[in-house]
């Protein structure tokens, strides 16, 4: 143990392994969507890569808020938070994809490859956000794009042409916004990303492997895409104008 650890009060350290105690939890549950997908439960997968991104999404400001590093300098959460992150947004989309075989016959396996690859840069990368917290980059969110085509069941031709723009936009400098560590707009954000979650919790459990939603519960995907666009926009438009408010 370090001399900073060792002077840091028991109790401080003790918190500092209960946050990353926490953000292991996200093995745990990627785990259990792993295991879903391998077993053909798509709704079950993206329920727990949901539960997944809500750890991911309260570890970093639990770390941040209470120091842990000054608790517990060894151990380096960012590498810990990257590796789970890896595998909840990378390697499980791309066994989720070809599990579930959304694009065209042959090409599967090529877009998980996809998916792995390049998302390797995306973790590797030394520049991946802004001074304001947007990515830099496409960051290897393909846990939400794989949910996109679950959702909306896409023709072929398109869920191709989003993993080929979505792999090279990892490699172009263009802006994504983080909906927690962004402050502009957070307000607005953070309600809307509330309202997306909520819509999007009851579409992935109503959703049919045969895509069914659309006959169904059409009223819950109407309002799944101008909340997913509400994202894409700010991060467009904080791209093409340098700034965000």
């Amino acid at each position: 143990m370090s001399e900073q650890a060792a002077s840091a009060p028991r109790r401080e350290q003790l918190r500092a392994w209960a946050i990353h105690i926490f953000t292991a939890l996200g093995a745990v549950t990627g785990f259990l969507a792993l295991a879903a997908a391998a077993e053909g439960r798509p709704t079950a997968a993206l329920i727990w890569l949901g539960v997944s991104m809500v750890i991911d999404g309260l570890d970093g400001p639990l770390a941040r808020y209470f120091e842990i590093t000054d608790a517990l300098p060894r151990v380096d959460g960012v590498v810990l938070d990257h590796v789970i992150d890896y595998m909840t947004y990378a390697v499980i989309p791309a066994l989720f994809l070809y599990q579930f075989e959304f694009l065209p016959d042959g090409l599967n396996l090529i877009g998980a490859a996809v998916i792995m690859t390049t998302s390797l840069y995306c973790f590797a990368n030394r520049d991946a956000k802004t001074k304001d917290n947007f990515f830099a980059g496409f960051p290897a969110a393909w846990n939400l794009i794989v949910l996109c085509f679950f959702l909306l069941q896409p023709p072929g031709w398109l869920t191709i042409a989003t993993v080929v723009v979505c792999a090279v936009l990892t490699f172009v400098p263009i802006t994504f916004i983080h909906p927690f560590r962004v402050k502009a707009l957070r307000p607005l954000t953070l309600t809307l990303t509330a309202a997306w979650s909520a819509v999007t919790l009851a579409a992935t459990i109503l959703q049919t492997p045969g895509g069914g939603l659309w006959d169904s519960h059409p009223a819950l995907l109407w309002a799944f895409i101008p909340l997913s666009a509400y994202f894409v926009a700010v991060s467009f438009i904080r791209a093409a104008w340098g700034k965000l408010g």
